[in-house]
């Protein structure tokens, strides 16, 4: 077993007792040596875990923190990866910037055999160029965000697919990614319904300090009631 394979079960072996347990205690259930313990325990200290404890005593893990980020198993940090290069890739450029910081961030806390993971895997998405906000599936995806975030209103300069080109006041709540286009799900003042945009078809996007009069968790759920969609996808 790795290093870093035996901090994971060393955790959640912790994470299992609510009394403070010895070393010798984790040495016999791990099979490994008290020294190992030991050992494994001020690593996890100087990455930051919330333990608490000393030798002879026990130790325990404090609830309510959050783990370090080595805290990732082989298969949690290739998904990680593969997501942040799917973004890199799919999001807009803040959005690829963010993927780029974070996996920085968890490489940076990780022993280094998960970091020599993380570089070496093969797992790639191949398709479209790095999102730099120039292409017109693009340009408008940070504010659309941050609408959505915000829960405030968007007046949009839209074209529809006949060409006609419309002013149309929305409630932005959801935006999906598919290969190459970004749709917006919004209610639409102008039609008092739901109604779905196109990134590419709009020309401007004015944003509003104003928050709209629904709560975006009860928006999307009467659209997904409405669309029949799945609340897990």
């Amino acid at each position: 077993m790795s290093r870093s394979g035996r901090l994971f079960l060393l955790m959640d072996a912790m994470r299992a007792k609510r009394v403070p347990v010895t070393a010798a205690q984790l040495a016999q259930q791990l099979g490994v040596s008290e020294r190992t313990i030991y050992r494994d325990i001020q690593t996890l200290a100087e990455l930051g875990a919330p333990l608490q404890g000393e030798a002879g005593i026990g130790y325990v893990l404090r609830r309510g923190s959050f783990l370090p980020p080595l805290m990732f198993g082989p298969d949690e940090l290739e998904a990680l990866v593969l997501g942040a290069r799917w973004v890199r890739r799919q999001g807009d450029a803040g959005l690829a910037q963010a993927a780029e910081a974070a996996l920085a961030k968890i490489a940076a806390a990780s022993p280094r055999d998960l970091r020599d993971s993380m570089a070496e895997t093969s797992l790639w998405v191949p398709l479209g160029r790095p999102a730099d906000g120039t292409q017109p599936a693009d340009r408008h995806v940070q504010p659309v965000r941050e609408a959505i975030r915000y829960e405030q209103k968007l007046t949009l300069g839209y074209q529809d697919e006949h060409g006609s080109a419309t002013l149309r006041t929305v409630w932005p709540f959801a935006l999906a990614f598919f290969e190459g286009k970004r749709l917006l799900a919004a209610w639409c003042e102008l039609r008092g319904d739901y109604r779905h945009f196109r990134i590419d078809r709009i020309a401007s996007v004015q944003q509003h300090a104003e928050r709209y009069a629904t709560r975006r968790h009860v928006l999307l759920d009467a659209w997904r009631k409405a669309h029949d969609i799945d609340p897990e996808s």
